[in-house]
């Protein structure tokens, strides 16, 4: 066979050659690279050793020599420098562990995330927001390079370790307000313009210790409330209340939300008297605010507070405001449009100014009936009746707080239909009051109080109030 003698000679040259490989081999051998974790890499780069210092003192160095999966954003020695200098402290060493500590754990997202893979949108941090265990959000931009935050750049990206990878940085991210997460994503420009433009100094209560939760409108939200009309044109104080309707003290975070299920909280705005307003949330389908504003990213977490991005500019509510929005009111909604066409009670109670002609001006106190109030009745009463039952609901020219009661006693209201309720405190059966109507009726109880609108105030009754006809 011919083959045999080729294949003989292909085996003496393969064993020649691995001889020889070998040989070199033993002769010159080859060093293999030790792995090398996060902390290893920082320490071997000149430019990192403010950093490793700083890790050293917060005794973050060891975290980052340990199995594990992190992404750390490595500030440069300048970008130490810069930061210690806009803070104050002469060194390393001037900087509080517990302070330090955070700033460091701002840089490091758990998870392997490399050039590829990042993209423009929030991250957690391993930092978290003092008396909370919440971790704070990192705003990532990668429209033009990686910029963290508004204020950090990424000069040079995926220096792999064994336990992560490292992207080098141009500037210390430091702990973010609620303001610098405004600042840091160009969908809110339009808030931040607002904040700067309205009255009260917004950007610096707000870049304050708070806590606050700041619903957020994106810029298509401001687009559609201006409607065409510049910001400049809107008067700042009332732009001012406005924005404050966004915002809430102490912090809600989605999940806060979800478990509540729906009910009332108020803002800091204000309305008649000074009253915080109320605000609306029904998590029925989403989160959605006052029945006009929804979320669309929940839970953006600042060193003093939360941000939830919205749709919609939430405005003053007026009265009918919470009415429509509040699903236990839409039998009352029914009857004060579709059954009660000859009177437009949803634009009387939307008034804000004094001065009607029919003389029926703001503020209102309303006495609201739920559903199963409405429910109760042996019948609807016919267009006439019915609008004189709904008028005894109302007060005009007034807004009467629980706290305006008489305690322990009897507070007479006024109704625009011309006779009089009477609440009475304490109430009865579980009832935060009880009234009796223009009727005499004195099984009314006041469920729920201090709905504050813009134009007026809502208390909740579980029955429905009538008149004497």
């Amino acid at each position: 066979m011919k083959t045999f003698p080729k294949l003989k000679t292909l085996l003496i040259l393969t064993l020649v050659l691995v001889t020889t490989w070998s040989c070199n081999n033993d002769d010159d051998p080859v060093t293999m690279p030790q792995p090398q974790t996060i902390t290893d890499i920082a320490s071997a780069t000149p430019e990192l050793s403010s950093l490793v210092a700083a890790l050293t003192k917060a005794n973050l160095a060891t975290t980052l020599s340990e199995p594990g999966s992190y992404t750390v954003f490595a500030p440069t020695n300048d970008a130490f420098t810069t930061f210690l200098n806009a803070n104050g402290f002469a060194s390393l060493d001037d900087v509080p562990v517990d302070v330090l500590t955070q700033v460091l754990l701002n840089h490091v997202i758990v998870g392997q995330f490399n050039s590829i893979i990042i993209s423009t949108g929030y991250m957690k941090t391993l930092a978290t927001q003092s008396g909370t265990d919440l971790n704070l959000s990192m705003f990532i931009d990668t429209s033009d390079g990686v910029t963290l935050n508004g204020v950090s750049h990424v000069t040079t990206s995926d220096i792999y370790a064994t336990n992560g990878v490292i992207h080098i940085v141009d500037a210390v991210i430091g702990l973010p307000t609620v303001v610098d997460h405004a600042l840091a994503n160009p969908n809110f420009s339009s808030l931040v313009a607002a904040l700067s433009t309205a009255d009260g100094n917004l950007v610096s209560v707000l870049s304050g210790a708070g806590p606050f939760t700041v619903l957020a409108p994106d810029n298509d939200a401001f687009t559609a409330f201006l409607n065409g009309t510049a910001l400049a044109d809107v008067p700042t104080d009332a732009l001012a209340n406005i924005l404050l309707n966004h915002v809430l003290g102490g912090v809600v975070t989605s999940t806060n939300l979800v478990d509540a299920g729906s009910g009332y909280t108020n803002t800091l705005a204000t309305g008649p008297n000074m009253n915080n307003l109320s605000l609306y949330y029904n998590t029925s389908s989403g989160v959605m605010f006052n029945g006009v504003s929804t979320v669309t990213a929940a839970d953006i977490v600042a060193s003093n507070g939360i941000i939830h991005a919205i749709d919609t500019v939430i405005d003053i509510p007026t009265v009918v405001t919470f009415a429509v929005a509040d699903p236990n009111f839409s039998t009352l909604v029914s009857a004060l449009t579709t059954l009660t066409p000859a009177t437009d009670f949803a634009s009387i109670l939307s008034r804000n100014m004094d001065g009607n002609g029919d003389g029926i001006n703001p503020p209102f106190t309303v006495f609201a009936p739920t559903n199963d109030a409405f429910a109760a009745l042996a019948s609807v009463p016919d267009e006439p009746v019915l609008t004189q039952v709904l008028l005894h609901h109302v007060v005009g020219g007034a807004n009467v707080t629980s706290s305006d009661l008489t305690p322990n006693g009897n507070t007479v209201a006024p109704t625009l239909q011309g006779q009089n309720l009477t609440i009475t405190l304490p109430g009865t059966n579980g009832n935060i009051a009880d009234v009796t109507d223009g009727a005499g009726n004195s099984d009314i109880g006041i469920i729920a109080v201090d709905v504050q609108a813009g134009n007026g105030v809502i208390h909740v009754i579980n029955k429905v109030a009538l008149p004497s006809i």
